[in-house]
């Protein structure tokens, strides 16, 4: 293992080598990783999106400011909950990709659902930390999120709750957070064109600003906007969730070895 180690750590982590790993796994198993992100990801999302635009005004009339943030604070865990088993659902199928074999969707779903506990309370405490550190001070808060990025991949491979998984974060990164950095800002700009993109597509549907508005305060968008956003919404998270995971391979590769067979096991 330190022979392994010592040699992995002269390697070091790769950012074309992780977006690789990252693109073969989607390439040789789209219906594995696509379809985990339209089912965990984008098809709640829209749901909740539809409801959201069509009933916002009369609910926040019926529930007053209190019940407002109430419902708030309910969107966002429901939102951590389905990052969470997407993003353990993607770490299962790149895990088994990266030894040599594919999962199927079955099985990557499974292997989110199964640790969803630890992968929520994860997420929350990422959430939380990086959160109360951007508001002392944005860098800290920057690179405290670099520091714990992979902490939902190794609550998934590596069986731990969430302060053992951010600790394990924290020492996997150690050394590289700068490439962390980097592969993070590359995806949060590639999120930042798709965005755009789309924004002025669905300008285009809806008849520019004016229409837009127009919509919104007549009950929502049309179906067509949300069936886009549901084919965005699957994209970056598949692309996200992935990327992540394969970064987290790296990482232990470099720090442990290459170990991709030994820990596809721990799915078996």
């Amino acid at each position: 293992m330190a022979t392994a180690a010592a040699g992995g750590g002269e390697r070091g982590i790769s950012i074309e080598r992780i977006f690789g790993r990252a693109f073969g796994t989607i390439r040789a198993n789209p219906l594995a990783t696509l379809g985990i992100a339209f089912l965990f990801s984008a098809v709640p999302s829209v749901a909740i999106n539809y409801f959201v635009q069509g009933q916002q005004m009369q609910l926040m009339t019926r529930i007053g400011p209190r019940g407002a943030i109430a419902f708030g604070l309910v969107m966002i865990v429901v939102s951590l909950v389905i990052s969470a088993i997407t993003q353990g659902a993607l770490v299962r199928a790149t895990v088994a990709h990266s030894a040599g074999r594919e999962s199927t969707l079955a099985e990557s779903a499974s292997a989110g659902l199964v640790v969803i506990v630890p992968l929520f309370l994860t997420s929350l405490l990422v959430a939380l930390g990086v959160g109360f550190a951007m508001i002392l001070l944005i860098v800290p808060g920057i690179m405290l999120y670099c520091a714990w990025a992979v902490a939902s991949p190794v609550v998934v491979a590596e069986r731990l709750w969430p302060l053992a998984a951010v600790q394990r974060s924290a020492d996997l990164t150690r050394g590289a957070r700068w490439k962390v950095f980097g592969l993070l800002l590359i995806m949060l700009v590639g999120y930042w064109i798709i965005s755009a993109v789309v924004g002025v597509i669905t300008l285009q549907m809806t008849g520019g600003i004016r229409g837009a508005a127009a919509m919104a305060a007549s009950g929502g968008f049309p179906i067509g906007f949300l069936v886009m956003g549901g084919i965005v919404q699957t994209i970056v998270a598949c692309v996200w969730g992935v990327v992540i995971s394969s970064l987290y391979v790296d990482l232990r590769e470099w720090k442990d070895g290459p170990e991709s067979a030994n820990l596809a096991e721990v799915f078996a």
